[in-house]
């Protein structure tokens, strides 16, 4: 079987290139979707026959508190890439996924909270949900930590992948959490195993905005990705060249 595709992913420099071409229609994509559906949801969508306009939150939380733990989910793979096969791109898109993965942890939680106010009657409790997100949050923090630890990048990254791959348990407990355990925090709303219980009218500015908040994580990624490669290959020949014609 031939790798070499495989081999060619690992490459910062083929990266570079490809990706030159996907940022601005990713971008454009990423501004349409964001706008249609926040818009339309927190605008122009019904309110709820129970919480009423409070729920208009979950066009935000909802996207936020599923990239949350995708992008822990990702930032693991590509920790076990970099250990597996040693691709130094692998070991950055790791890097460069925490602070992402933890802003949006963050986000999760603060919208959650206002959420809550209103629903609950509190902006926190010591839910089972609410806690294995902050315990998520804890460990995009100790990951980063564990990156500025350490001078040797190769050092950092066995160490940080190594926390990555351990804390994968807790993406689960996350996921089922409202199952295992009798918690304030209600079921998921969007499954695949399901028909939606949402009205179409809420339900597809919902996924409109999912969809936008994925291609707006994709962007930013991307982004840090790129510039994270021009700073690790800074005295390579291409990179010199780039900087080169830029100027």
């Amino acid at each position: 079987m031939n790798w070499t595709w495989f081999h060619k992913l690992g490459s910062p420099k083929w990266f570079y290139e490809v990706t030159s071409k996907w940022m601005f229609w990713l971008a454009l994509i990423t501004v349409l979707l964001l706008v249609t559906g926040l818009v339309w949801g927190l605008a122009f969508a019904p309110a709820d026959y129970q919480q009423g306009n409070s729920y208009r939150i979950i066009f935000v939380h909802v996207p936020v508190a599923l990239l949350a733990q995708s992008c822990y989910i990702a930032m693991a793979i590509a920790g076990a890439v970099g250990l597996i096969w040693k691709m130094k791109l692998a070991d950055m898109a790791a890097k460069v996924s925490a602070p992402i993965g933890a802003s949006f942890t963050f986000l999760a939680l603060l919208t959650g909270a206002i959420w809550g106010k209103p629903t609950w009657g509190t902006w926190w409790v010591w839910d089972a949900r609410l806690t294995s997100m902050l315990l998520l949050l804890f460990l995009y923090f100790g990951y980063m930590a564990l990156q500025a630890a350490f001078d040797n990048e190769t050092t950092a990254s066995k160490a940080s992948s190594i926390l990555a791959l351990v804390g994968l348990v807790n993406i689960p407990i996350i996921k089922y959490s409202v199952e295992w355990w009798n918690t304030l925090h209600q079921p998921a709303t969007l499954t695949f195993t399901s028909k939606p219980t949402m009205a179409p009218e809420m339900l597809v500015p919902l996924l409109i905005s999912i969809v936008g908040f994925y291609c707006f994580f994709t962007l930013a990624f991307l982004m840090r990705l790129r510039a994270e490669v021009l700073i690790r290959e800074n005295r390579t020949q291409w990179v010199k060249k780039l900087v080169q014609n830029d100027v």
